[in-house]
């Protein structure tokens, strides 16, 4: 459709041959699959009706001469260490030509982990951070990986992350390796008809996220007029449809905009990086979602990070203005003033969808998850993010600058929030 015609051109562009994506294409499962191997193994998840799909993957890797060895449970969510050594003890003993992962993020995210654990000695931890997979494969390769989406959210199929969390700290951490990124990727966005409300919303979150954080961290980067295109393009397409999504579900142009924003999302952290918001999140997986987490913590990062990014703000400004989030004259607003407007209205956006504004409207919150964001901050495998945001901190700045921010974010005062 004309709505969409930027978002797939923006796409094909990016991925080419390599990605499968629209209405209807696990039937063409096969011909990906058979490019990397001739023996697979699938890694699914279980959810409403994933038993039909999976049925359509089985039929098209036939169909291609591919032998399916087996079919694994895939990941709990936000991917488990736990479930990572299971998935990596599972296809080792199978030995497959390539890995099929089919499901949301996490389970994308523990096949790319499991993979580099067959591959390479260690723990999953001697991997955190970024570059070190490549570092430790030298001329070799990671087993193929055709990873399918089941969710527009995290656009794992598309990119170079992989997030595990252990349980016991309700930590979640980050592998960062271009190596990551898999050779082959679908998305058959009919898939996400069935996804209940709430996921829906996280995961079109997690979406803008993705886009509004790279968008930030772009400026002055020479890579910053193409992602003022696909930052932009996501964020538009993410603000229009999912309001209507929520209403009614089961419509199909909808799900295909979402399924197409959080893939240019994807696109988006392939350009650049995250940074405040993800890096929060990474500390509230105990209370909430990952897209519900970055969703509320982007508006406070936006007034703090205001005074550096005044073109990203003009741009989500004035989408949000088209969209009817803010009344706000974007045009005529500059400094902090434009950064609050623009905050305001991602709250606005984010009300509308069901998305607490602050972090003491959620069930759970206590000043222990500041404390422990605040910590995390300062953690070597995790100053990537730090080092990503349009303002960069180092670890001694965290408290005295990244502190008021989170206090803001609980309070939902934008006032407590100090400027660089």
């Amino acid at each position: 459709m004309a709505d969409f015609d930027n978002a797939q051109l923006l796409l094909w562009r990016y991925k080419g041959d390599a990605y499968l994506n629209g209405f209807g294409v696990l039937a063409r499962i096969g011909g990906l699959a058979r490019s990397l191997g001739r023996r697979a193994a699938l890694v699914r998840d279980l959810f409403p009706g994933a038993g039909a799909h999976v049925q359509t993957i089985e039929r098209s890797l036939a169909a291609a001469s591919v032998v399916l060895l087996d079919v694994i449970d895939g990941a709990r969510p936000n991917a488990p260490r736990e479930d990572v050594g299971r998935i990596t003890a599972e296809l080792t003993a199978l030995e497959p030509d390539v890995a099929i992962s089919f499901g949301g993020g996490s389970t994308i995210d523990a096949v790319k982990a499991a993979g580099i654990l067959c591959a390479l000695e260690g723990i999953i931890d001697d991997y955190f951070g970024v570059g070190l997979v490549t570092r430790a494969l030298g001329i070799r390769k990671l087993r193929p990986h055709l990873a399918m989406q089941t969710a527009a959210s995290s656009g794992a199929h598309l990119t170079k992350y992989s997030n595990v969390t252990d349980l016991a700290s309700g930590q979640k951490k980050l592998v960062v390796d271009e190596a990551l990124v898999p050779p082959r990727a679908a998305f058959d966005y009919s898939v996400t008809l069935s996804a209940p409300a709430a996921l829906t919303a996280d995961g079109a979150l997690d979406g803008v996220s993705h886009s509004l954080e790279v968008l930030y961290s772009a400026v002055g980067k020479p890579y910053y007029a193409k992602m003022e295109e696909v930052g932009g393009e996501g964020i538009r397409l993410a603000m229009k449809y999912l309001p209507a999504v929520l209403e009614n579900p089961s419509y199909a142009q909808g799900r295909e905009a979402l399924g197409l924003a959080t893939d240019l999302g994807a696109y988006a952290i392939m350009l650049g990086g995250t940074n405040g918001a993800h890096l929060t999140s990474f500390s509230l997986i105990d209370i909430l979602t990952h897209g519900r987490a970055c969703a509320i913590m982007n508006p406070y990062y936006t007034v703090f990070f205001a005074p550096a990014v005044q073109g990203p703000l003009k741009l989500v400004g004035g989408i949000a203005k088209e969209m009817g989030y803010t009344t706000a004259d974007i045009d005529r607003l500059s400094g902090r003033d434009l950064g609050v407007a623009v905050a305001e209205a991602l709250i606005a956006f984010e009300t509308r969808v069901g998305i607490p504004a602050r972090l003491s409207e959620v069930p759970g919150f206590t000043d222990e998850h500041i404390e422990r964001a605040l910590a995390a901050a300062k953690d070597p495998q995790l100053k990537m993010k730090l080092e990503n945001m349009p303002v960069p901190l180092t670890a001694e700045m965290v408290d005295e600058y990244m502190g008021p921010v989170l206090e803001a974010a609980k309070t939902g005062d934008l006032g407590l929030i100090r400027n660089v």
